[in-house]
């Protein structure tokens, strides 16, 4: 499993887009959940008020007349500790001014909701966060209370009011534990998905490493049980590569035919200019013999095109070049030419044996006609195929120990019929035809002066 992530990527994409919807949601939810908690202390915290409220209005209202009793204890001693942010206060609205009040209040008084224009809720309390005394955050619940007594009555404010950095401390303390428990969840959120992706997308990765492997000739169809999502693609793949195939043998077939039905004529006519001995006979036989040259050499190039253009061919480059050196040193044995070969067992050419053998071939041949005593060949190969696209090199080098070309000459030796030495057997063609086979397999054939004096012929192609 490849763990890192390439800039243009479907991985990349469902990762990031995933981690950013993450990222927008947690907060957001942190929000909701934080606000709903704040929601709730502060009910609870009213509800506590109100419990004091209730119990103030319960042993200060008279059991005869209209005059409130002041209240002895509530029972929290937070009432009588000098601004401790617990108060209580009761006016009179109307009538002789009454003003009980918590000792915890000494000289002060309390703000009232109702004097901030509060209106009260469904059960005749106002609620408000006020001012305290020390510039303290006050949560204050007023209820009004009326008491009748025959013909007479009088209205009264009851007011509790407690520390409202209380419910403060109490949402800070849920926000805090709340952030690490939603950065652990985003991180694990962010693992999870990070592993479910590359697990998700696993069968894309096993795809390109079969079409490697077909590249490369290891295998001729996509194989393996995928998903059903991917299956369609499977098969379609298959089809293509089923059709190219047929596609090609047919060209094959079709380019074979034509060469045979255009040696036949080719043939004859030069048959026939050869039996007369006049000048046009012997031009005719001339122009016909190159006509032949030329349709060889491109139906081969047709050839050639459409076996480079099949998927999955593989060589073994060693035992092509042992047979080609075995060969040509039984050929050219009255010369006692000497073959160094020097290549690794393991070299393989992503190609066509006989396209191998035609460009390897026409090297070696070449170097025997100009060598005096020794002609080396060396193969390497280089990089790592990881994809189709990211293909490994073979280089090949053909060394010959002759007398050597000047630089200006080894570019044009390449041309197509170019021959610098008349006495040389041949039609000039071969080192065209490398150059050709190796542009078709985009690869590269250059000559270059060999540190033995004579020529280096260099080819690159693609490795297996």
């Amino acid at each position: 499993m490849h763990l890192k992530m390439k800039r243009n990527s479907l991985s990349r994409r469902l990762f990031f887009s995933s981690a950013i919807w993450t990222l927008l949601v947690l907060p957001f939810a942190a929000a909701v959940l934080v606000s709903l908690y704040r929601d709730a202390v502060e009910r609870s915290f009213d509800a506590r008020l109100n419990q004091y409220l209730e119990y103030l209005i319960a042993i200060t209202s008279p059991d005869q007349g209209i005059d409130v009793m002041e209240p002895a204890n509530l029972g929290e001693p937070l009432f009588s500790l000098p601004s401790s942010g617990w108060y209580w206060e009761i006016k009179s609205l109307g009538g002789p001014p009454v003003d009980f009040k918590s000792v915890s209040l000494a000289s002060e008084a309390l703000k009232l909701p109702s004097q901030m224009g509060v209106v009260p809720d469904e059960t005749e309390i106002r609620k408000a966060y006020l001012a305290g005394p020390e510039q303290q955050a006050l949560r204050v619940l007023e209820r009004e209370i009326t008491i009748t007594q025959k013909d007479q009555q009088r209205r009264y404010a009851y007011a509790v009011a407690g520390d409202a950095g209380e419910i403060g401390d109490e949402v800070a303390a849920f926000s805090t534990m709340l952030v690490i428990a939603f950065c652990m969840l985003g991180a694990g959120l962010l693992i999870a998905t990070f592993f479910q992706v590359r697990f998700g997308l696993r069968p894309l990765d096993e795809i390109g490493e079969k079409l490697v492997a077909i590249r490369s000739g290891k295998a001729s169809r996509l194989e393996g049980s995928l998903p059903e999502e991917i299956q369609p693609l499977q098969e379609e793949l298959n089809a293509l590569i089923q059709s190219n195939q047929a596609i090609i043998e047919r060209a094959r077939t079709h380019v074979g035919n034509l060469a045979h039905a255009l040696k036949t004529p080719l043939s004859v006519i030069t048959n026939e200019a050869r039996e007369r001995e006049d000048e046009f006979g012997q031009k005719v036989a001339d122009q016909a013999e190159l006509m032949r040259e030329y349709i060889t050499h491109h139906l081969t190039r047709a050839q050639i095109a459409a076996r480079v253009s099949i998927v999955g061919g593989v060589t073994d480059v060693s035992e092509t070049v042992n047979s080609l050196t075995h060969a040509l040193s039984r050929i050219y044995s009255d010369r006692n030419i000497s073959f160094v070969v020097e290549c690794p067992s393991d070299a393989k050419f992503r190609g066509e044996k006989q396209d191998l053998q035609e460009m390897v071939g026409n090297l070696l041949d070449n170097a025997c006609k100009w060598a005096d005593a020794k002609v080396k060949i060396s193969v390497a190969t280089d990089g790592s195929a990881k994809t189709a696209s990211n293909t490994r090199n073979l280089t090949v080098l053909v060394d010959d120990d002759g007398p050597g070309l000047p630089l200006s000459e080894l570019e044009s030796v390449v041309r197509r019929g170019k021959r610098l030495d008349e006495t040389k057997p041949g039609s000039g063609l071969g080192l065209s035809i490398v150059a050709d086979l190796s542009e078709m397999y985009y690869g590269s054939f250059v000559l270059q002066q060999a540190p033995t004096g004579g020529v280096r012929a260099k080819l690159t192609l693609p490795a297996a």
